[in-house]
């Protein structure tokens, strides 16, 4: 249809209509964007409320997947990818350095690494922990690591020698902040008292936790990291991925994954898996979601590590940020892991 000149074009007004108060709440989904940051306890780090794990980089995930995963992952808002220098004999920390440099993703990303387990240079004495950043951050490509966990697996080294290592590596630069990845209470209270000795102050702990898995951190542990103010970014997430919901079946289990799935297979793994697809169902969200949403609402957990394999699952994954469970929705996971 011809127009005047100077004649304005007539638009339809869009009318909105205001939901109903009894109409079902909006699907819950992901928490989107850079601006999505929550203090990482007391180590000046701001940062996601998820960390992307790099355990499967180098392993069951090549350079090219890998890459793809980050990518997806550092558009959801992701600020923080975690992995250890023991995972693919370093191989996962040759990729993520090689997606930083490609990226030119450094300056926005937090690197946190576990030392400890990489065959060269086991343990945390003074001499292996020197060599065992110094080869981590040669794979990175990097001159400096934002969060180093040392691995309690070592049980020999006095934690005086390992924290006056640690020393040394935070005044040279080397490393910002101090994380401990397996510490029983104990040692936690140990370290604790030597910071007040003058050695750097562990703010950050990482302990194997998830709905499966709880007797690793509820306990003497949590009581100490309530008490210390630890942030905590528990690993295992989705317990090596049963918790996605993926896994139904035990004859369909294959190597060293089938292996360390075969635990979540009984009655109890059961009985969970039918409340997340309940809970997932009534918020609209996948079962893997609700399992990163129960552990932002314990406390003093600050953001999980969890490991995706394409990302598709870093989709999955990131919804669990978006997502507040209510008192009824955890009774009821509770009482499923009972």
């Amino acid at each position: 249809m011809m127009q005047t000149p100077g004649a304005t074009e007539s638009v339809p007004t869009r009318v909105i209509a205001e939901a109903h108060p009894s109409a079902p709440l909006p699907t819950q989904g992901p928490a989107l964007g850079a601006s999505v940051r929550v203090p990482l306890g007391e180590s000046g780090l701001r940062i996601f409320p998820l960390i992307l794990g790099g355990a499967e980089f180098g392993w069951t995930v090549d350079q090219e997947h890998a890459f793809a995963i980050m990518d997806r992952y550092r558009e959801h808002g992701g600020n923080v990818v975690h992995t250890a220098d023991g995972f693919a004999s370093g191989r996962s920390e040759y990729i993520i350095g090689k997606w930083l440099e490609s990226r030119a993703a450094r300056d926005d990303t937090v690197v946190a690494i576990r030392v400890g387990t990489h065959p060269d240079h086991p343990g945390l004495g003074s001499v292996n922990l020197v060599r065992a950043v110094e080869a981590s951050l040669t794979r990175l490509g990097i001159d400096h690591i934002d969060v180093l966990y040392l691995d309690g697996t070592d049980t020999v080294t006095p934690t005086e020698d390992t924290l006056a290592t640690a020393e040394w590596l935070v005044e040279s630069g080397k490393i910002r902040a101090l994380g401990a990845y397996g510490f029983r209470a104990e040692r936690l209270v140990e370290s604790r008292i030597l910071s007040s000795a003058g050695y750097p102050r562990i703010t950050v702990l990482d302990v194997p936790y998830n709905l499966l898995r709880r007797e690793d951190y509820e306990g003497d542990v949590r009581l100490v990291a309530n008490a210390q103010s630890l942030a905590v970014t528990p690993s295992h997430a989705l317990a090596h991925g049963f918790l996605s919901g993926i896994h139904r079946s035990r004859n369909r289990l294959q190597g060293t994954r089938g292996v360390q799935l075969l635990g979540g297979f009984n009655r109890r793994g059961t009985k969970l898996l039918k409340v997340l697809d309940g809970l997932g169902a009534e918020l609209g969200v996948p079962d893997a979601a609700i399992a990163i949403a129960w552990l932002r609402a314990q406390r003093n957990v600050v953001a999980p590590i969890a490991n995706a394999y394409a990302p598709g699952h870093v989709d999955e994954l990131v919804q669990g940020v978006g997502v507040s469970l209510g008192r009824a929705q955890l009774a009821d996971l509770a009482r499923a892991t009972a």
